[in-house]
């Protein structure tokens, strides 16, 4: 490598990290925010990445920027380089320091209004300095973040065969009807005697929609599915107005206009607690352990509290 190309890269190392939040976001605004700078500085920086490399790296595409092939290529090849970096440091600082740190940590929506905020709650109180990012979103997108290191940790429903795995426990599936529907009497039913009713449901991309699927096609059916939606709410709201039945695990929150009726056979998710193949930094391994040892009463509080309202 000559003289020039090594000042390019001493001066291109520290743009870096700007470069992987605007090219991981799509969007300057929220790129510099997760970085803890102001959009004009973030912005300039880019601009000292692509003079650097000397090609263009982003386009605007409306209110975001997508990378150009140049910046994908560059994207790929320095992503992992970056994160790399940050892990490294995070290791050293919490060696370092194992009461601070930071943790970014994702859950379901399913899990968001009782059990995993109680759980951090606690953990907070004990270990205050210990910084979380948070992310809710799907099993698959949790997953997959987690996979290529956005994530230290996550609670995922279900849990995946290729991930360091805790299992918490299990999240049973029920059939959920407006309080007039006339299913709304029944203690039990078989998902065979639901083959004419209209459901609602979330997207094919979801664990719970392909459950529901692969227990309709062995009960002989294909679901007649009226409406699509991701988020659980909405969902459970469009329910109580007796738009169509719904197969969902027991939401955690008192939930007006809903019965609950008892699907026969075998219908729960097991709940994991994953992990990424990195070697994790003493504040991620003090969530870890505090999540695994107390998880179980608080899914069984929020279980039974979704009991009392049946």
């Amino acid at each position: 490598m000559d003289e020039l190309s090594s000042v390019q890269v001493e001066a291109l190392i520290p743009l870096l990290a700007a470069f992987d939040a605007a090219a991981d976001e799509g969007h300057i605004t929220r790129a510099a925010q997760r970085l803890g700078v102001p959009q004009s500085s973030l912005s300039r920086r880019l601009k000292a990445v692509e003079q650097a490399v000397g090609v263009r790296l982003f386009q605007p595409v409306g209110r975001r920027v997508a990378l150009t092939a140049a910046g994908q290529e560059l994207y790929e090849r320095t992503r992992g380089l970056v994160r790399s970096l940050g892990d490294a440091v995070d290791v050293v600082r919490s060696n370092a320091d194992p009461d601070s740190g930071l943790v970014r940590f994702g859950f379901p929506f399913t899990l968001g209004p009782v059990s995993i905020p109680s759980l951090l709650a606690d953990f907070h109180a004990g270990a205050p300095r210990i910084r979380l990012h948070l992310v809710q979103a799907h099993g698959t997108a949790l997953v997959e973040m987690v996979r290529d290191g956005r994530l230290d940790l996550a609670v995922t429903i279900p849990a995946p065969d290729d991930l360091p795995t805790i299992i918490l426990g299990f999240q049973r599936i029920h059939l959920y009807v407006a309080s007039t529907h006339p299913l709304a009497t029944r203690a039990e039913v078989d998902l065979a005697e639901l083959a004419d009713e209209p459901f609602i449901a979330n997207p094919p991309t979801y664990h719970l929609r392909r459950f529901f699927d692969s227990w309709c096609a062995a009960a002989g059916f294909t679901p007649q599915v009226g409406f699509e939606i991701t988020e659980f709410e909405t969902l459970r709201a469009l329910v109580a107005q007796n738009l169509g039945i719904a197969v969902l695990p027991a939401p955690e929150l008192p939930y007006p206009g809903l019965t609950r009726v008892t699907l026969t056979g075998e219908r729960e998710r097991s709940i994991g607690l994953i992990s990424g193949n990195h070697r994790p930094t003493p504040a991620v391994e003090r969530l870890r352990d505090h999540i695994a040892a107390h998880a179980m009463s608080y899914l069984e509080q929020a279980r039974r509290a979704a009991g009392d309202q049946a």
